[in-house]
């Protein structure tokens, strides 16, 4: 903990990284940590992942109601009119994969947004109608998976894949990925992991819109500035790490070394631990779940790992809980879809967007700026400024 002051030197206390400060008020949902459950507006979070395709919990998010039949139908035209790369950005691709293919593996995802808001020389938000902020943002999420897919493919040395929207949200995806028509269990899969990491409360990301919304500025700003704040590894993650820690230690047999090892040495084990959850995470629950339904023996060596973890770190550890991720069955259910790893993180992009689309919406209603206070701990001023003579003498 440590002191700040307000506006008229009265100490205050501020927690390191924000933790616990509410910072402002939402609509859109809440994470409960102790209980291990989240919600988007006045639904379960995992229900809606169950039972809702991604189209309906977006506009859910967006708009405050799951849609009617009706609805549906215009929300899906919208989002079509948003998925296909405009001729400038579409002749650009290639560069942009080229350039982006030794960089993070949100690069590609954060130039090709921001060259699209140029092009489309989006306005502002502070000067436009909440319908066409609303606008706004749709198209540019709804290209994320063109853009992903497109640079992919790419650096594959392939050619990318005209989007086809009338298969729906998830099943485009997948098609502009590989080229085929996927099955219906695949998509609901990767549904179910998409609507489960759209949004998660106010994370580093999320705050970064809200704060870059908050200054008025394009929605294409917004939207890449938490981009960058997701790249950090404190934030996104990797989810591919799971698997590479599934792959390290190789059998059964290797379960206990591997993770005595890795308690013994104060490291991290790849998908298990969250800062909110002090249970399991639900998201974990639910994809694990999913996994499940696939079965092999990839599913059953995940469960075997996840299962014998407590039993260790409890000899190690005693009385610490740690529990999977997010990352851990979602990494299992990706690559039982057909992703490849290094699709892992812009895939979970992908989902993001769209929560950050409904938080900048959100924020963009209100017309104050985010403008915190810093706690000064530098040397005394005001201090004389040396002159240039005593400071060439100092040297």
């Amino acid at each position: 903990m440590k002191s700040a002051a307000r506006l008229d030197n009265t100490p205050i206390d501020v927690p390191r990284g924000l933790a616990n400060v509410v910072v402002t008020e939402t609509r859109l949902g809440d994470v409960r940590g102790q209980e291990g459950f989240y919600h988007y507006r006045q639904y379960s979070a995992v229900d809606l992942a169950r039972s809702r395709s991604v189209e309906d919990v977006w506009r859910l998010l967006l708009d405050g109601e799951l849609p009617t039949t009706e609805q549906r139908v215009s929300f899906a035209a919208e989002i079509a009119a948003g998925s296909r790369l405009s001729p400038v950005v579409r002749d650009a691709l290639p560069l942009i994969a080229t350039t982006a293919a030794g960089a993070d593996s949100l690069a590609g995802l954060r130039i090709t947004l921001a060259l699209e808001g140029a092009r489309a020389g989006l306005r502002p938000l502070m000067d436009l109608t909440r319908q066409q902020r609303r606008g706004d943002l749709i198209a540019l999420a709804a290209l994320a998976p063109t853009i992903v897919a497109a640079q992919y493919r790419l650096q594959q040395g392939q050619a990318p894949v005209e989007p086809r929207p009338e298969l729906g949200y998830v099943a485009n995806y997948l098609y502009m990925l590989s080229g085929q028509v996927v099955s219906a269990d695949v998509v609901d899969a990767l549904s179910a992991y998409l609507v489960a990491a759209i949004d998660h409360g106010f994370s580093a990301s999320t705050f970064t819109s809200r704060v870059i919304a908050s200054t008025g500025a394009d929605a294409a700003s917004c939207l890449v500035g938490a981009l960058g704040a997701l790249s950090g590894p404190l934030h996104g993650g990797a989810p591919s790490r799971a698997l590479d820690t599934l792959d390290e230690i190789g059998s059964t047999d290797n379960i206990d070394a591997f993770i005595t090892s890795r308690l013994q040495a104060g490291e991290r084990i790849m998908g298990f631990g969250h800062p909110v959850y002090r249970t399991e995470d639900p998201r974990s629950t639910l994809l694990k779940q999913v996994a499940q339904r696939f079965g092999g023996a990839r599913v059953d060596f995940a469960v075997a790992v996840e299962e014998r973890i407590p039993a260790l770190l409890e000899k190690f550890k005693p009385g610490r809980q740690l529990h999977t991720n997010l990352e851990w069955y979602a990494a299992v259910v990706m690559e039982l879809c057909g992703l490849d790893r290094a699709l892992f993180t812009p895939t979970f992009a992908v989902a993001r967007l769209l929560g950050w689309s409904a938080n900048v919406l959100e924020q963009a209603d209100d017309s104050k700026i985010i403008r915190p206070s810093a706690r000064y701990v530098g040397p005394p001023a005001p201090q004389p400024i040396p002159s240039e003579t005593d400071a060439r003498s100092a040297a």
